[in-house]
């Protein structure tokens, strides 16, 4: 079999990483640990990081249930190479960008923590002053492994894997980085700005909607033939949903990073605002006069996962409910926008990841209030205007810097590698043509 030229250079470079990887004996992981290490902080971070670690197979479940049988593989894998690919980048530079020595409020210094030097046992007081520090960044890691997977189901069925793969990696680097660094470091230009996300909604869901925005306009549309098609398999996408659901409990309450009422917090808002959205998404699609699905009840927690998670920490329970139930009515308005535009998202990621966490990140700026995180400046609802402004303010700026930024990153992958596959591929199914692989499905006669 003849060698494929274009992954010479990705070999060789993962070559020198394993090499200087072997060249790091000793590293700070060895020995036992010192500081004032919280036993219960740090089990319960340790069961958090699991927890956000499984939403990215569950997503695998959720999208390419939806996906049509010829593509559920290549839907199901663009995101599980997510947790393989992703981890390598963190521990080389991945962390240091987004929690290095600040530059400019921007950034991090990609050599802080290159190869993890410095990450070791003892707490951190900047980011972990009661668990390892090299658990918090284990953590954090799970939030950047998921984002780039978010993003593959406004294209799936017509991307080539290896441009996806290409993107991915610059996605994170001058996408998912930068929003990292500003909004979550002390030091970022959006932390000093005073805006609050608890666990996402900004770094992750509106960063990876608007970037599926772009993808599905430079892609363009699947040929006609593939743009009607039966879903794969639902019961793929209510296990999916049961498992996100599952796993969002790491995602929000392990975001208080301890066992603490924040993270109690957290953990009720975030169960209450899903079942709000889940009651809302249906109740629309009946009162439009569709069926009640389980597609779109499933659809509907996930948009109310979405919005809760910049403000699960911020809002008490009963505003969790109206988050959800608004979230839920928008996000399936723009649904239905969406579906009257040419634009192609496949999977409707940014009418339910972006304009869901767009809904999340304005609704923290409403309802906001200290409930034990320690914030001065209240939402709208408590006769407070700052965060709300503010929140406007930087939804507006972090959309455009996504979505623009996204969409030149698309044009670039582009040039080096053809991120869509041809029409040929495209008929025949990714699974086939980018995998050797295809969906069987077993029958037993009885």
């Amino acid at each position: 079999m003849a060698i494929r030229k274009k992954y010479l250079l990705p070999a060789f470079l993962f070559l020198l990483l394993v090499i200087a990887g072997a060249w790091n004996p000793g590293q700070v992981l060895t020995g036992n640990s010192t500081g004032k290490i919280d036993t219960g902080d740090t089990a319960w971070m340790l069961v958090a990081s699991a927890l956000v670690l499984i939403m990215t197979p569950a997503l695998g479940f959720f999208y390419g249930g939806m996906a049509n049988r010829k593509n559920i593989i290549s839907t199901v894998f663009q995101s599980v190479i997510s947790l393989g690919l992703m981890s390598v980048i963190w521990v080389t530079f991945g962390f240091s960008l987004c929690f290095g020595d600040d530059i400019g409020g921007i950034i991090g210094n990609p050599f802080t923590f290159k190869m993890f030097q410095g990450v070791g046992l003892k707490p951190n007081e900047t980011f972990s002053a009661t668990v390892p520090f090299v658990l918090f960044a284990m953590f954090q890691l799970k939030f950047a492994i998921i984002t780039p997977a978010l993003i593959t189901g406004s294209f799936a069925q017509r991307v080539k894997f290896s441009g996806y793969l290409l993107f991915t990696v610059l996605f994170f680097i001058f996408i998912y980085a930068p929003v990292c660094h500003m909004t979550w470091h002390p030091d970022g230009v959006l932390f000093k700005y005073g805006v609050l996300d608890f666990a996402g909604g900004t770094v992750v869901h509106m960063t990876a909607g608007l970037a599926a925005l772009a993808g599905a306009i430079f892609l363009g549309p699947r040929s006609e033939s593939e743009r009607t098609h039966e879903f794969a398999n639902v019961p793929y996408v209510i296990i999916g949903t049961g498992l996100l659901w599952f796993g969002w409990f790491g995602f929000n309450a392990g975001s208080a990073l301890g066992v603490n009422a924040k993270a109690a917090n957290a953990f009720a808002t975030t169960n209450t605002a899903a079942a709000s959205a889940m009651v809302a998404w249906i109740l629309v699609d009946a009162m439009r006069g569709y069926k009640i699905s389980s597609i779109g009840a499933c659809i509907g927690a996930v948009v109310g996962l979405v919005a809760i998670t910049p403000a699960c920490g911020f809002v008490n329970v009963g505003e969790s409910i109206a988050i959800g139930a608004i979230a839920a009515v928008v996000s399936n308005f723009a649904v239905h926008f969406k579906n009257k535009s040419t634009i192609d998202d496949t999977l409707d990621v940014f009418p339910c990841h972006g304009v869901g966490g767009m809904v999340g990140m304005v609704l923290t700026g409403v309802f906001a209030a200290d409930y034990g995180t320690g914030i001065t400046d209240w939402g709208l609802a408590y006769g407070e205007t700052k965060t709300f402004l503010h929140h406007i303010i930087a939804l507006v700026g972090v959309a455009a810097f996504a979505f623009i930024g996204s969409y030149a990153l698309y044009f670039i992958t582009n040039l080096i590698d053809p991120i869509r596959v041809t029409k040929e591929e495209e008929e025949l199914g990714l699974d086939i043509t980018q995998h050797g692989e295809s969906y069987q499905t077993l029958r037993i006669d009885l």
